[in-house]
């Protein structure tokens, strides 16, 4: 008799494909947790290298305190949205300040930051509208597509010209074209080249929104993103973010110039039947919040830190991502030799991100690391050497540091489980040009 969860086939071999190797990434477990860098992990002491922790504030005493307090005097939990149970002095406070940090008219907060993505795209793009979004683009804004009654048109990675050439073919059209892009992409921790974006959201009259969760705190003087780096603020409509990376909690919001924001609120399903952040939750990411527009020492730091780790692994021989960020992935095209080399980091102390397709561009294997400001220079170093040795056991680099790619294949049970999962690059461009109603569940265009 067939079971329901047969048609998880697939991801059981590559779970079995995992495990047989050593471990799963979805099996670790931190015995505890020591500081923003390292952790008890199999009763060793481990230094925490993907942890998207950026200027290691999760352990700030002003915030944590502030929990605590907010926990006391408010209890554990909101019990419900804010549409049903009304919002908490907290939450709209903590509105008003993410308005005045970004210079903005208003802010909504979201209980995390993948239901802002989904609460916000899918709010302000209806049935007679488009969006264009990256290839590459997070797991949230394609959800958000599918929820959305809008028209989806992908375009190629980081391409505006490509994106143009998308918009120019919509002219005549009617509803809103909505450009979604990302500061950080997260995987390979490229960069999103904005200002030629906003000259195409300009030439079109699109709306242009971007995705900060990896940028807050990161860039910017005051801490704003890519936005406040580039001095395109006043080009963007809409700018969403987490409080899960630089701010060190659980949380994301949409903030605006535009007036008549608020009206969102009552058109976005996540938002509207999701239960609103605990007040301790809300109380740090205050706290916090308001040391980000003076944290330069700690983005000095993290960008110092991050610099220290590109160079260290790219001297090495390892193949990285194209741009120097607080993102640094070794890009491997073998399956059993990247498995290999991230459990030969955990045995050695070492935890990064394991990455494997069709959550990867083009069907690379990634360890990805997330540098933060809290960081040693001496446990970078050792991150450094302990991933040039097993580098080197495996055949991933040679003595002289120049790279070598061979293509393995992982086999499970006599199938292929690992390498080659994903035949093609799971957010291709190469397909025919096409634009079609995406809706609850439809397919995402391909174009």
């Amino acid at each position: 008799m067939s079971s329901i969860f047969d048609k998880f086939a697939p991801l059981q071999e590559q779970h079995a494909a995992l495990t047989a190797m050593g471990r799963s990434p979805a099996d670790i477990v931190f015995e505890e947790i020591i500081s923003p860098t390292e952790a008890i992990l199999n009763g060793k002491r481990t230094i925490l290298m993907g942890t998207n922790n950026y200027l290691g504030l999760t352990f700030d005493e002003v915030a944590v305190d502030a929990a605590i307090e907010a926990l006391k005097t408010e209890g554990t939990g909101t019990t419900g949205s804010r549409i049903a149970n009304g919002s908490y002095d907290g939450h709209k406070r903590l509105e008003e300040e993410l308005a005045e940090f970004y210079g903005m008219r208003s802010a909504i907060l979201f209980s995390t930051g993948y239901q802002a993505n989904l609460g916000a795209i899918a709010a302000l793009a209806g049935r007679d509208d488009y969006l264009l979004i990256d290839a590459d683009s997070h797991a949230s804004i394609y959800d958000a597509c599918r929820l959305s009654d809008a028209q989806v048109i992908r375009f190629r990675h980081n391409d505006p010209e490509n994106l143009d050439r998308k918009l120019k073919r919509l002219d005549g059209t009617t509803g809103s074209k909505i450009i979604v892009v990302e500061s950080i992409y997260s995987m390979l921790g490229d960069m999103v080249p904005l200002k030629a974006f906003v000259e195409v959201k300009k030439k079109y009259g699109a709306y242009l929104l971007i995705d900060e969760a990896h940028s807050l705190g990161v860039l910017g003087e005051k801490g704003r993103g890519l936005c406040e780096h580039e001095d395109l603020e006043d080009d963007i409509d809409f700018i969403t973010g987490t409080f899960s990376k630089s701010i060190g909690t659980v949380g994301g919001f949409l903030v605006s110039n535009l007036p008549g924001l608020d009206i969102v609120r009552f058109a976005s399903r996540p938002y509207m039947f999701t239960a609103s952040p605990p007040p301790s939750v809300v109380a740090s990411a205050r706290k916090t919040l308001s040391r980000i527009a003076g944290a330069s020492d700690l983005r000095k730091q993290l960008w110092e830190n991050a610099a220290q780790l590109y160079n260290g692994l790219k001297s090495a021989g390892f193949e990285l991502g194209p741009t120097l960020s607080p993102i640094i992935a070794i890009r491997l095209s073998d399956a059993e030799k990247a498995i290999a080399l991230w459990n030969g980091l955990l045995d050695a102390g070492v935890y990064t991100n394991l990455a494997l397709p069709p959550a990867t561009p083009f069907g690379w294997y990634l360890l990805r690391s997330s540098i933060s400001a809290a960081h040693t220079p001496e446990q970078i170093a050792l991150a450094v050497d302990v991933c040039t040795k097993i580098g080197k056991e495996l055949g991933l680099i040679t003595l002289s540091g120049s790279k070598k790619t061979e293509t393995g294949k992982l086999q499970v049970n006599g199938a292929k489980a690992l390498n080659g999962a994903s035949e093609k690059h799971p957010f291709s461009t190469s397909e025919p040009e096409s634009v079609v109603p995406t809706g609850a569940g439809a397919p995402v265009a391909r174009a």
